[in-house]
């Protein structure tokens, strides 16, 4: 891992009965920095994400936040280091409004935030609805950004971002990535984001790391792995050519 990384893992495995998901991954991110997570569908993206923010025990490997060992740290001892996670079906509390919601953001770890801290994290997640309305009467793209704002108020360093740009069309997937740049560049925030579409993430990330049956087999810029003769052959099933 780069010394400046301020979050990653090293040899990371994990296996489910006999089947290994993944063998000897290894990535790395800095403030500042959208690190892509790609690979067909089954490449064990998802698994990895949920190693890194503590819902599995890896059988290998380590993880590291701020140089510490974090390898066997629970859920929520990890957020409070600032690793903060969203899924890929935005879940919001239904039945509670939207100021309810915040509230209960807010009074979820100490020191606990104020309204303020909550209409700042609005304006930084570009979150613009009436707060006394049903959370779940938002659509796809404000549930985001709800769930964006609520992950602000713990200050995170890192984002694990799980397919953000999923049920979004074109214009809001715009909107999102300024949304998360600004939060990347202006922030100095570390973000690691898993995403299919391939034109997307090239669009966002600075670096990208591919997983291919559980391995990494690529890594480098969006336009350098993109190319690679291996990542075309596990998206397309088929050889490279040329």
């Amino acid at each position: 891992m780069a010394a400046e990384a301020i979050f990653g893992c090293r040899g990371i495995g994990i296996s489910f009965g006999n089947r290994a998901i993944l063998r000897d991954v290894s990535l790395s991110v800095s403030p500042g920095e959208v690190l892509g997570l790609v690979g067909p569908n089954g490449a064990g993206k998802t698994s990895l994400f949920e190693i890194l923010c503590g819902r599995y025990v890896a059988s290998s490997g380590t993880v590291t936040l701020k140089g510490q060992d974090i390898t066997r740290l629970a859920v929520h001892d990890r957020a409070r280091l600032g690793l903060a996670r969203t899924y890929q079906s935005p879940v919001v509390p239904s039945s509670l409004t939207i100021a309810e919601t915040f509230r209960a953001a807010r009074h979820a770890y100490r020191p606990y935030r104020t309204r303020m801290d909550a209409e700042w994290a609005c304006h930084m997640a570009n979150f613009r609805q009436p707060w006394d309305r049903l959370a779940g009467s938002l659509d796809t793209f404000d549930r985001r950004k709800l769930l964006l704002a609520c992950l602000l108020l713990r200050d995170p360093c890192v984002l694990l971002l799980d397919e953000p740009a999923s049920g979004l069309i074109n214009s809001e997937i715009d909107e999102l990535d300024l949304i998360i740049r600004h939060l990347v560049d202006e922030h100095h925030i570390a973000a690691i984001l898993i995403e299919h579409r391939l034109e997307l993430l090239s669009a966002i990330a600075d670096r990208a790391v591919v997983l291919d049956m559980g391995e990494v087999i690529a890594t480098g810029t969006p336009a350098e792995v993109f190319q690679n003769p291996r990542v075309l052959e596990a998206y397309f099933e088929e050889p490279a050519h040329g």
